[in-house]
């Protein structure tokens, strides 16, 4: 396990954890594998010309990942992230069908909340830290009704006491805005308080920016540009520092 440890008589007794939930937690490229493989069907996108589903997907991810830091960094709305998304990825087979992807936008958003991959030893690392006291809590910059529906349909709405969403607090990570709505909806102070997550730019600097610790969940063992407390590369190891 990659971790570094601070030094032992300094070494922070913790009482609330933050977890991140997409690609920390519910495995977002799985799941949403699964939801397009079935609209690739339902809708009959290769009869319309996307001829290669790989390909198709692959472009997905990129364009959400994009769009998505354009939407944190303030730069397009909820809305306009959830259709281009769709809209790009058909334009990549030169398909302008605007109905096509707002039917795809609409029925992606009901079909993958219901799904439920998540990464291994995920509820089993909520039970063992549940078990041993310490207050679990998400901070996520999903939207509400999404991350709900994802919690409720994998099993894990009660292992978090607090859910704060980008759209609940008004800010997302990395501002250090949405860690201070959740130290006050938790009442935790940032001393006794850590955040767990898989970005970064995102929950690892914006842990950094609210002065509480941070373990990186490595899941890709991504070269690190930024330091976190700790690092790990399987949800199982956290049982190592917790």
């Amino acid at each position: 396990m990659a971790v570094q440890n601070p030094p032992q008589a300094n070494k922070r007794k913790y009482k609330h954890l933050f977890f991140d939930l997409d690609h920390t937690l519910w495995d977002f490229e799985a799941n949403a594998k699964a939801t397009l493989e079935e609209l690739y069907s339902s809708l009959r996108l290769k009869e319309r010309g996307v001829d290669d589903f790989s390909l198709f997907y692959r472009n997905y991810l990129d364009h959400n990942e994009r769009l998505w830091e354009r939407y944190r960094n303030g730069f397009i709305k909820q809305e306009d992230l959830r259709i281009k998304r769709m809209r790009q990825s058909l334009l990549d087979f030169k398909i302008a069908d605007e109905p096509l992807a707002q039917a795809m936008s609409e029925q992606f958003l009901e079909l993958l909340p219901s799904r439920t991959i998540l990464f291994p030893y995920a509820k089993e690392i909520l039970a063992y830290l549940t078990g041993k006291e310490y207050e679990l809590h998400l901070i996520t910059n999903g939207f509400e009704k999404t991350q709900h529906s994802k919690l409720k349909y994998s099993g894990l709405t009660h292992f978090f006491k607090e859910v704060i969403t980008s759209e609940r607090s008004g800010s997302l990570k990395p501002n250090k805005e949405i860690f201070e709505y959740a130290f006050q909806k938790t009442k935790a102070l940032p001393s006794e308080s850590i955040m767990l997550g898989d970005t970064l730019d995102v929950d690892i600097q914006g842990a950094i920016n609210a002065g509480i610790d941070q373990v990186f969940v490595n899941h890709h063992r991504i070269a690190s540009h930024i330091q976190p407390t700790y690092m790990v590369h399987e949800l199982k190891e956290l049982e190592k520092i917790f």
